[in-house]
């Protein structure tokens, strides 16, 4: 139990890709801006993203040694079980000498052991899950946590009614900055004026199949003269770079670090359908094509898209047609001044900007109450 006269201490868990690490840095900041003197310990899977993204942003973090089941048959998964219950003993042992006034999971492969540990301690828990379907991790915590906090609606189906709140997800903030033109933002990817841009992100790591279609899709780009902002990820940046180098019209890199200007220069954008994108663009109010991962669990980014889809806020390319497809549509939208006002207008609607403060309302209230 916390009291405001006391030092706040909370435990934030979970990672692997983006969509989890985003939103828990997005919730860890808010609570500092509230609680400057908050003592804030993320806790996640060593050799995973957040074991890297986390510091960056100035905050604590402890990797368990834990990994998921492979698809495929394999030895890895003969670790998974010992892996899985030292991950139980150090999650224990943090949570003893941490002390955390509440836990907060994220999603991702280290929340499920440092929640467990958190509830059997009589810690209050939070869940976040970002997808219209929800992860087995969060799933199987659903039982011991206090609320869930979820961005779509019908989530019931997957966790007690009495604890689901849908509040949105949280985002990271710099992308809701207003105050960038489109001409700073043309200066800043070195574009051309008069010209319109094509965003293409496929997510913290990447996709293949968005990144072959653009690459052999250049020639048509370029013909309807039609620039590009290109986050291609770490795996096919160099190939990218090497196909378009001194192209002025191109601008590409494995990441954007400032998104707020690649959606202020964007007419169009083609992303994944991971949770936190569909978030930020429902917030941006740009007309996007939604390329679903099918390499995720119960397809769950084909929901995500379809949830837009449905009310016109978003086209929507499946990953099998992409290559023969995507440029096309892409190039159909982007000169299609009526259909791109119509889906900026609609995925506008959908828009939850104040989701982060919400949640972080509901942790504070956890942890004053139980």
């Amino acid at each position: 139990m916390w009291s405001k006269e006391q030092p706040f201490r909370i435990i934030i868990s979970g990672g692997g890709t983006g969509g989890h690490i985003f939103p828990a840095l997005a919730i860890a900041k808010e609570i500092k801006a509230r609680i400057p003197h908050s003592n804030i310990l993320f806790v996640g899977a060593k050799g995973r993203m957040e074991m890297e993204k986390v510091p960056l942003e100035g905050f604590e973090i402890i990797g368990l040694d834990i990994s998921g089941l492979q698809r495929r048959l394999t030895l890895k998964n003969m670790a998974v079980p010992v892996k899985l219950v030292g991950s139980l003993v150090k999650a224990w042992r943090l949570v003893r000498s941490f002390k955390p006034q509440m836990a907060v999971g994220v999603g991702g492969y280290a929340s499920a052991p440092t929640l467990f540990a958190a509830s059997l301690a009589g810690v209050p828990t939070l869940i976040q899950e970002q997808n219209s379907y929800a992860g087995l991790t969060n799933k199987l915590l659903a039982r011991r946590a206090s609320t869930i906090c979820v961005a779509y609606a019908g989530m019931e189906k997957y966790f007690p009614a009495s604890k689901v709140k849908n509040l949105g997800n949280p985002v990271r903030k710099d992308i809701l900055s207003k105050t960038i033109s489109k001409s700073d933002a043309i200066a800043h990817f070195n574009l051309q004026v008069g010209k319109p841009v094509l965003l293409v992100v496929g997510g913290s790591l990447g996709a293949r199949t968005i990144n072959e279609s653009i690459l052999e899709g250049m020639a048509k780009l370029e013909e309807n003269g039609i620039q590009l902002v290109w986050q291609t990820g770490k795996a096919y940046a160099e190939q990218a770079q090497a196909a378009t180098a001194g192209n002025p019209m191109v601008w590409t890199n494995s990441f954007i670090s400032n998104m707020a200007m690649a959606y202020a220069v964007a007419d169009v954008v083609i992303s994944r359908a991971g949770a936190l994108s569909v978030s930020e663009l429902c917030l941006v109010g740009k007309p996007v094509i939604l390329v679903p991962s099918p390499n995720v669990a119960e397809d769950h980014q084909t929901k995500n898209a379809k949830a837009l889809v449905d009310v016109y806020a978003a086209m929507l390319v499946h990953d099998r047609d992409a290559k023969s497809s995507l440029v096309a549509t892409a190039i159909d939208l982007i000169i299609n001044e009526k259909a791109k006002a119509i889906l900026a207008e609609n995925i506008g609607k959908l828009g939850k900007p104040d989701a982060t403060e919400k949640i972080v309302d509901e942790i504070l209230k956890l942890a004053q109450h139980g």
